[in-house]
């Protein structure tokens, strides 16, 4: 498999390390919920198209290791995921 990916246009190679947490980082992410976050997490990647490399949900942040197109900018995904 090659490293770079393929659009329409473009090869492109837009890896991303994302971590980001719960307000005033409470250990909230276990269990149920952790499990609930990390489908919707994959949901919404697969939606925009965009390949998660690694995902790590820890009590109180979350690693998110991903290639986004170039045609999805890294703010509109993070407000898309953080909604």
């Amino acid at each position: 498999m090659s490293k770079y990916r393929k659009l329409t246009h473009a090869f492109y190679k837009c890896d991303y390390h994302i971590v980001f947490t719960p307000k005033y980082r409470f250990q909230i992410l276990e269990g149920m919920v952790k499990s609930l976050v990390e489908h919707d997490l994959q949901l919404i990647s697969s939606w925009k198209e965009v390949q998660v490399i690694e995902l790590n949900v820890q009590k109180d942040h979350i690693h998110l290791v991903c290639s986004i197109p170039p045609k999805v900018s890294i703010s509109e995904y993070m407000g898309i995921l953080k909604t």
